[in-house]
């Protein structure tokens, strides 16, 4: 499960993860985005972050795109539904695990994976809203990297 969820998507994480499964609009899509851990600003800090420009803007930096990198695209056919467990009153909502291949050092070390709504294929940054973000201490050595954000999925809704 997420370490935290953005202010901005409080309520709406599963919603928005819907939308991506019905393609609604089309283009939109889930991103996971790593962030290195030198310069990292702290949970209370990022959590009030509306925009993934927002949380880059500070000291806040995703890791250099190259050397094995770049941000994960969830589409609708990526994901599965997300299903009401009555019977626990909570909704899981969860994406697949995530591998980069042969990642090189040069990247740096890696301290978080954010999970983000992309409102369309061409959204900036500025557009895209960060969702979840997790602890994800790693520095890469030239072998695969591989996240399984969580077992029971990335985000409970409860």
């Amino acid at each position: 499960m997420a370490d935290f969820t953005f202010n901005i998507a409080l309520g709406r994480v599963v919603e928005l993860h819907n939308r991506v499964r019905a393609n609604d609009p089309s283009g939109c899509a889930l991103l996971v985005v790593a962030l290195a851990a030198s310069g990292l600003e702290g949970d209370a800090v990022l959590k009030d972050k509306d925009t993934l420009a927002d949380v880059v803007s500070g000291t806040t930096n995703e890791v250099p795109v190259g050397n094995g990198y770049a941000r994960k695209v969830l589409v609708a056919v990526d994901l599965v539904a997300a299903v009401p467990d009555d019977a626990n009153d909570r909704t899981d909502v969860d994406i697949p695990d995530q591998t980069w291949t042969q990642v090189l050092v040069a990247t740096g070390p890696w301290a978080k994976l954010l999970v983000c709504y992309r409102p369309s294929a061409a959204a900036p940054d500025s557009q895209i809203v960060p969702l979840t973000c997790h602890d994800f201490a790693i520095t890469p050595d030239g072998t695969d990297v591989v996240a399984q954000i969580a077992s029971a999925g990335f985000f409970r809704a409860q």
